[in-house]
């Protein structure tokens, strides 16, 4: 009987999160860590993505809703939110998602390419697709997604 094993140098570990309804993920090395929802101190005159800032023991970061990042629409904090803290570019970021759904290891070989649509830039911030257990679910590039900030914006605007 063949066991369905991942080869440690072909394994991607991720971290599944919805945001609506569309599932995504990202690579695990990113996350600091992931946190319950907590109200953010807003801040004025930021992008309508940036949420606000709150302290990470003692460190002031800024909050973004990914989904309005993505071009989505607003995600609307509950209490099945969740922070998802990384380090993208040099700097700490929190990610607002509507729920962390999973902690994966797949193969990286289940990773296809992202379908190539007219005036599309999806491909911008998606590294590829993953069709896992029925579902598909978008694998985001954060340095891709966040590649115009610095960290000297983020303690601008904080």
């Amino acid at each position: 009987m063949a066991e369905n094993r991942i080869d440690s140098s072909d394994a991607l570990e991720i971290i599944a999160f919805m945001l609506g309804e569309q599932q995504f993920c990202v690579r695990t090395t990113s996350i600091r860590e992931i946190r319950g929802w907590a109200p953010v101190t807003p801040l004025p005159h930021t992008p309508p993505d940036v949420l606000g800032v709150m302290n990470l023991r003692g460190s002031v970061i800024p909050i973004i809703d990914l989904s309005i990042k993505l071009g989505m629409t607003a995600a609307i904090a509950s209490e099945r939110s969740a922070i998802v803290v990384t380090s993208v570019n040099g700097t700490t970021v929190g990610l607002m998602v509507d729920r962390v759904s999973d902690i994966l290891t797949v193969s990286q070989s289940e990773l296809q390419p992202v379908p190539v649509a007219v005036g599309s830039s999806a491909g911008d911030y998606a590294e590829g697709i993953l069709a896992y257990d029925k579902q598909m679910i978008c694998f985001l590039n954060l340095e891709a997604i966040f590649a115009q900030v610095r960290p000297s914006d983020w303690s601008e605007a904080a």
